[in-house]
C-alpha cells in the first residue's frame, strides 16, 4: 500500500507540474471573467491554502489510489468462494465494499471543492488517476519482495527524475513554483501558509516514507518477529498494532522547523523514513522479544 501511495502522490507531483491548475481561493481573485470586480467571494479555512498547483486533487488522487487497493485486496479473498451461498455472499461483499469506496471518494471531493482548494474536474481526474496507478501496481507482484537495493534505486530514480524534471523546465525560463507566490498573495491569513505543502515537501515525505519501508522489511528485526512463530499470533498482532498506533501519536507530536526550508526537508525525510522502520520492525521486534521473554518464564 505504502508503495502505491509513494508512486500515486510522485504522479500527482508530475501531473501538477504538467497542467499548471489553477486553485480556486487565488484564481478567483485574477480571472477577468467577472466584470466590475464582482468576483465571488470564497470563504476560507486554515486547511485552504495550499501552496502547489491544484490538477489534479493530490488527496482524491491519495484516496482513490489507497482504497482501492484495500478494496480489490479484500475482494480477493472472496473471489475464490465456490459454492452457491458464497458466490451470493462475495455479490454481497462487493457491491457493499464498492459503495464504501465511491462514498469515501465523493466525500474526499466534495470537502476539497467546499473548502476552495480544488474545482470540480480537479478532484474528477484525482480520483480516476489514482484508480489507474493503483491497477497498474496491482499487477506488479515484485514489489512484495523487493530488496532494500530495489528501495534505494527507486528512491534514487523519483528523486532525480523529479529534480532534473524541474532544473530542465527551469532552464526553459520556466518556473514550477509559479503558485507558491499566489498562494501567499491571496491566502486570508498568512499563518494558513504551511511549507508542508509545497511540491518538494511531498516529494520529501514519499522519499522517506519508501526508504523507511525499505530499511524496515529487510532488516533482521522484520525477519526475527514477523516471520518467526509469533507472527500467527492473535496476540502478537493485537500487541504490535496498539504499540504502533501509540508511537505513531508520539510522533505526531514531533513538530519540525520550518524556518530553514533545506534543514525542514531533511527532518521531514529523516521523519518520515523513521515512522514505517518503527511500525514494520521496531515495533513487532520488541513485542517478539517481550512474549519470547515471557514465555521462558512460564516454561
Amino acid at each position: 500500500m505504502i508503495w502505491v501511495a509513494v508512486i500515486g502522490d510522485w504522479f500527482n507531483l508530475i501531473f501538477k507540474w504538467i497542467l499548471f491548475g489553477h486553485r480556486p481561493y487565488w484564481w478567483v481573485q485574477e480571472t477577468m471573467i467577472y466584470p466590475n470586480q464582482s468576483s465571488p467571494c470564497l470563504e476560507q479555512f486554515p486547511i485552504t491554502c495550499e501552496t502547489g498547483p491544484g490538477s489534479p486533487s493530490g488527496h482524491a488522487m491519495g484516496s482513490s489510489c489507497i482504497w482501492y487497493v484495500m478494496v480489490t485486496a479484500a475482494l480477493s479473498y472472496t473471489v475464490r468462494w465456490k459454492d452457491k451461498s458464497a458466490v451470493t455472499l462475495h455479490r454481497l461483499t462487493w457491491s457493499f465494499l464498492w459503495s464504501i469506496f465511491w462514498i469515501i471518494q465523493i466525500s474526499v471531493c466534495v470537502s476539497r471543492v467546499f473548502i476552495a482548494t480544488h474545482f470540480p474536474h480537479q478532484v474528477i481526474l484525482g480520483v480516476f488517476a489514482g484508480i489507474l496507478v493503483a491497477e497498474a501496481f496491482e499487477h506488479t507482484p515484485a514489489i512484495q519482495t523487493a530488496s532494500l537495493r530495489v528501495y534505494i534505486k527507486t528512491n534514487l530514480f523519483l528523486f532525480i527524475f523529479a529534480l532534473g524534471f524541474y532544473l530542465a523546465l527551469k532552464l526553459l525560463d520556466i518556473d514550477l513554483l509559479w503558485s507558491v507566490p499566489k498562494a501567499k498573495k491571496w491566502c486570508a491569513n498568512p499563518d494558513w501558509i504551511n511549507i508542508d505543502t509545497t511540491p518538494f515537501a511531498g516529494l520529501v515525505r514519499n522519499l522517506g516514507a519508501l526508504f523507511g519501508l525499505g530499511l524496515g522489511i529487510n532488516s533482521e528485526m522484520f525477519i526475527m518477529s514477523c516471520k518467526g512463530k509469533n507472527s500467527c499470533k492473535i496476540s502478537f498482532r493485537i500487541l504490535c498494532i496498539a504499540a504502533s498506533l501509540a508511537t505513531l501519536q508520539l510522533y505526531n507530536f514531533v513538530k519540525i522547523p520550518s524556518h530553514t526550508e533545506y534543514l525542514f526537508y531533511i527532518l521531514s525525510f529523516c521523519k518520515s523514513a523513521a515512522m514505517p522502520l518503527t511500525v514494520v520492525a521496531l515495533v513487532p521486534y520488541c513485542v517478539h522479544s517481550l512474549m519470547r521473554t515471557a514465555e521462558k518464564k512460564l516454561n
